[in-house]
Order: structure tokens, then sequence, then C-alpha cells
């Protein structure tokens, strides 16, 4: 399968907003884009004002082997979590083309 969608709800912790985005947008999204299979990576926020960020990410390839290489590199130096992401509101979702 290719072509598909990552996407990745988060916050940040209370108080730390600006920290989050920064490791977010100058560290976290060239870790991703460096998993082979990563195409591209976009950032957004919610409209409501409850706190919550979306990325989503372009795929290439099989789904499943790019979040287990992403799953793999989560926590080591080479995708290194920021400790003001929120890790309880993470919720991820992966999309496929239909036909």
């Amino acid at each position: 399968m290719t072509d598909s969608l990552l996407l990745i709800y988060s916050r940040p912790v209370d108080g730390r907003e600006r920290e989050y985005h920064d490791w977010y947008d100058h560290t976290h999204l060239a870790d991703v884009m460096a998993v082979p299979g990563v195409r591209s990576a976009r950032r957004y926020r919610s409209g409501d004002t409850d706190g919550r960020y979306l990325a989503v990410y372009q795929l290439d390839g099989d789904p499943d082997q790019v979040l287990a290489e992403m799953t793999r590199r989560f926590g080591t130096e080479a995708m290194a979590p920021s400790d003001a992401l929120d890790l309880s509101t993470i919720s991820m979702t992966v999309w496929s083309p239909l036909g």
C-alpha cells in the first residue's frame, strides 16, 4: 500500500506549550522525516480551544513497516521524546486510499 496518511494527535504538558512546539518543529519532525517511507509532514492546530495538535504524515510503502520503524526509533537517540509532550494524549490512526 502506498500514499497512506498517518494522523497523530497530541497535546503539550500544561504550561509547556512553547517548549512542545519548539521540540516538535525543530527536532521531532526531522526525526520522523528520517524514517524510511515518510514522504512529508505537516502540523495543524485544532479550531477548538482544547489544546490539541495534529501531525499528518504522508507515507510511502507498507504503513505497518513504517510504523514499526517509528516505534523502534521512538525513545532512542534517533527519535528522543520531549518531556513537554503529554504522552497520555497521543492518538494515532493510519488512513489508506480507497481503490
